[in-house]
């Protein structure tokens, strides 16, 4: 299941850089995953709940936005939803000169994370 070393890279990146920040737990992380980018989006979340325990991001929301494949023909500019299995061949000139535009992406999109608490300042009695 290759789900959970995503997930634990999304978690190892997320956690340098909420320390980078100062924050102390993170609350939510959103992803973009492409529907051709081979996740299972149920796999993912399971893993990343694994992942999250014992680090700033446990009992952090996963949300994970999917983006549609899309394709477009290189002969004749056409541009259509790839769909999955992907359809690569042109459905206006059957062409198989196709590049994919979206689809594959698996990216971090946002965090939102708790900053530190200013710390308490004790004085001194006199």
């Amino acid at each position: 299941m290759h789900e959970m070393s995503i997930a634990m890279a999304v978690v190892e990146q997320v956690t340098a850089a909420a320390l980078d920040a100062g924050a102390d737990s993170v609350q939510q992380v959103r992803l973009e995953v492409g529907e051709l980018a081979g996740v299972v989006p149920e796999a993912l979340a399971f893993s990343f709940e694994l992942a999250c325990g014992g680090t700033a991001l446990e009992g952090a929301e996963l949300i994970a936005d999917p983006v549609p494949g899309r394709a477009r023909c290189d002969d004749c500019r056409t541009e259509w939803p790839t769909g999955m299995p992907p359809k690569l061949w042109c459905p206006s000139c059957s062409a198989s000169s196709a590049r994919l535009l979206s689809g594959r992406e698996l990216r971090i999109v946002s965090v939102r994370w708790t900053e530190e608490p200013e710390p308490v300042r004790v004085l001194e009695e006199c």
